[in-house]
């Protein structure tokens, strides 16, 4: 379980990085704004979700304690992405640069956990 959850942790770095780069290119290029942008990122912020009960499991059943701050930073991510969500609406016209920093700011958290002790 340690592996995929080291995997998943690249994934979330990577995927997020692109979807976030990408929003970036579609603030200034209509033509990269499309719906399959939306479903990548929604995407690449599910596997956060996914990510952080795969570690509360694997802490769980393995007895291994990750550090604490390995922990406060995944759930800062987790609650990255309520804020992100949070805030869509209220600044529709910056809507693709929200999703574009927001998703560079969670690829960079993830570099984070992954690079801290138990990550």
């Amino acid at each position: 379980m340690r592996t995929v959850h080291e995997i998943l942790g690249w994934l979330i770095v990577a995927t997020n990085g692109v979807v976030g780069l990408w929003a970036l290119v579609a603030h200034w290029k209509p033509a990269a704004r499309a719906t399959v942008l939306w479903v990548a990122t929604a995407a690449a912020q599910f596997l956060i979700f996914v990510q952080v009960i795969l570690g509360v499991v694997y802490q769980s059943t393995s007895g291994i304690e990750a550090p604490g701050i390995h922990q406060f930073y995944g759930f800062i991510t987790l609650l990255t992405v309520a804020l992100i969500y949070s805030y869509r609406q209220q600044i529709e016209r910056w809507r693709y640069l929200l999703y574009g920093f927001g998703g560079l700011f969670i690829m960079g958290l993830a570099l984070r956990t992954v690079f801290l002790p138990g990550g």
